[in-house]
């Protein structure tokens, strides 16, 4: 992992509360479980089936039969279940998942959220995304400030097409953290030897800055 991604993910495991339960989304936030406190009494969600994951540790024999939404293998805690997909999506449309992470494509000051396609590529599918963004009673989005040609990720509106509409809570980039409010987007904490000016640069929107109340990450 990249120093920035490592900034984002240590950043992230601050917004894990005991006794939650939790939904790893495909790439960057699959990862998060590896900067959880091992102590940590929390029960991480799989839409496949599976509900107090834990990532392997270093030469356990993998269980063929358990992976996590990007396709890896996974090990299970203590207390851990499984049970079928159905009765996976079933906690999820009953809003029993506490707290999802996912990444973005792009995410507008409305809490809009387009992770799923891009016109012109190959993509597998929706998969539980809209589902997840939807019914979760909280959304983190975990994704890098920029895309790779520099272009921002933090809009006034989604060009690309919506996992679903005013869906997310916080946005945690290698730049800032972000909150979504009615006022419109309220930057809590700023990477440490960022100026706010760079971070405005950077970003397509406006932005909320307090700077007497401002954190570094």
């Amino acid at each position: 992992m990249s120093a920035d991604q490592q900034r984002i993910l240590a950043r992230a495991a601050r917004e894990v509360i005991p006794g939650q339960i939790v939904n790893l989304g495909i790439g960057l936030p699959t990862r998060l479980s590896h900067f959880l406190p091992e102590d940590m009494e929390v029960l991480v969600h799989s839409e496949n089936g599976v509900l107090g994951c834990r990532p392997r540790t270093e030469g356990e024999e993998p269980d063929w039969d358990m992976i996590d939404s990007g396709g890896a293998y996974i090990a299970t805690r203590p207390g851990a279940s499984v049970f079928d997909s159905a009765m996976s999506f079933a906690m999820i449309r009953r809003s029993r998942v506490d707290l999802t992470f996912m990444g973005a494509f792009e995410v507008d000051e409305l809490g809009n959220l387009a992770n799923w396609k891009i016109p012109g590529k190959f993509s597998p599918g929706i998969g539980g995304a809209m589902e997840l963004a939807q019914k979760v009673k909280r959304l983190v989005i975990l994704c890098s400030h920029n895309d790779k040609h520099g272009n921002p990720k933090i809009l006034s509106r989604c060009r690309l097409p919506l996992t679903a509409e005013r869906c997310v809570s916080r946005i945690i980039t290698d730049k800032a953290v972000i909150d979504v409010t009615p006022q419109g987007l309220v930057v809590v904490d700023i990477a440490e030897g960022l100026s706010v000016a760079e971070l405005r640069d950077a970003t397509e929107t406006e932005l909320i800055v307090d700077e007497a109340r401002l954190g570094r990450f």
